[in-house]
């Protein structure tokens, strides 16, 4: 199984100080979390797309295009690109230069969007949530598969008339996974294009969600495609530190403080500590612990889910830099070793096309 890193490069006010970092500061950050990953063998690291004060990246193809070259072997994913309200040529050609940048291992994470700010923004509506985003996959797909496409057009995109879409990436083609957030008609929509799915468990108890990880293989069976190709990512929030107490103490205000300004714009009830300590319960959704408890606890999820790669978003709330830092130095030195060694598999899952 590949494990791996994702993060939305948030910068919110530290809940001891309220002091906010700079813009530059949080991304020089991230450009050294990113290269300690790849240093510590980890096997993926993914920026998410956002148009909000409290994340820094709009554009994860940009900052993944500097990672390329600063790292060696880690593969580079966007986590998500919000697919409806971008252009797919652009995105297709984005990750291209990427893919050449890093000799081979970009990816694309594709997704409706859980925030709705890039919406409007590019003067798209809400609306057409659903049709915008199945018909840019299927141009995105198309692209993907040929140098050159002849497409008819539809509501949300012009038509193409042979022409050619370059670069062309390194790989044969680009891995493009369709992440959900425990849709049904996501789910199905995964496993009928035959694309690897990307499964977000943010709350709630993980087993709730094992009827969908078994929607999506019977679908993708179903669909005639081969099941050896298949391939699932678990991703949860989560942090690392050297005991457990140190761990729930460190990650917690700035876990809360960001959740419960997200959950006051989504009308969830506010987030006390009562909660958070539940969620960090062993069959919990929240990765909170000593190196132990989260390597127990993805091993868990591996046994409800039988997932190809899981996905540790480290920081929720802006943390400390030097304690995601050591987070993440704990993920490549003793909980990855330690899962990969209970699973017995260490090679790369049968889907990526590198």
């Amino acid at each position: 199984m590949e494990i791996g890193i994702t993060t939305f490069a948030e910068n919110t006010p530290d809940p001891s100080t309220g002091k906010l970092r700079s813009p530059h500061e949080r991304m020089m950050n991230l450009m050294e979390e990113i290269e300690l990953a790849d240093q510590l063998g980890l096997d993926v690291f993914g920026i998410g797309e956002h148009h909000r004060p409290d994340f820094i990246v709009s554009s994860p193809a940009l900052v993944l295009a500097a990672a390329a070259v600063k790292t060696k072997n880690i593969r580079l994913s966007s986590a998500v690109n919000v697919l409806s309200s971008d252009d797919p040529i652009r995105v297709f050609q984005d990750f291209a230069h990427i893919d050449l940048l890093s000799k081979g291992r970009a990816e694309i994470m594709a997704g409706r969007g859980s925030f709705i700010e890039s919406f409007p923004l590019f003067g798209y509506d809400l609306k057409d949530y659903n049709s915008l985003f199945e018909e840019k996959l299927d141009l995105l797909l198309e692209l993907n598969k040929n140098e050159k496409v002849t497409w008819e057009g539809g509501r949300h995109t012009p038509p193409i008339a042979d022409r050619g879409v370059y670069p062309r990436p390194m790989q044969d083609e680009l891995p493009v996974w369709i992440a959900v957030g425990g849709t049904p008609e996501s789910i199905v929509r995964a496993g009928k294009y035959g694309l690897p799915l990307a499964l977000a468990i943010i709350g709630g108890l993980p087993e709730r969600f094992a009827s969908l990880t078994s929607l999506y293989r019977q679908t993708y069976s179903a669909s005639g495609h081969d099941p050896g190709k298949s391939g699932l990512a678990i991703h949860s929030h989560g942090y690392i530190s050297d005991d457990s107490q140190k761990a729930a103490d460190e990650f917690y205000a700035p876990y809360a403080l960001l959740m419960g300004r997200i959950g006051r714009e989504r009308g969830w009830p506010p987030m006390d500590r009562q909660h958070y300590e539940a969620m960090r319960e062993p069959e919990g959704s929240l990765l909170v612990g000593s190196p132990q408890q989260v390597a127990d606890k993805i091993l868990y999820e591996h046994e409800l889910f039988g997932n190809t790669r899981f996905l540790l978003h480290i920081s929720v709330g802006t943390m400390p830099h030097a304690g995601v830092m050591r987070a993440i130095e704990l993920l490549g030195t003793e909980v990855a070793p330690a899962v990969k060694r209970a699973i017995g598999k260490t090679e790369n899952p049968p889907y990526t096309t590198k």
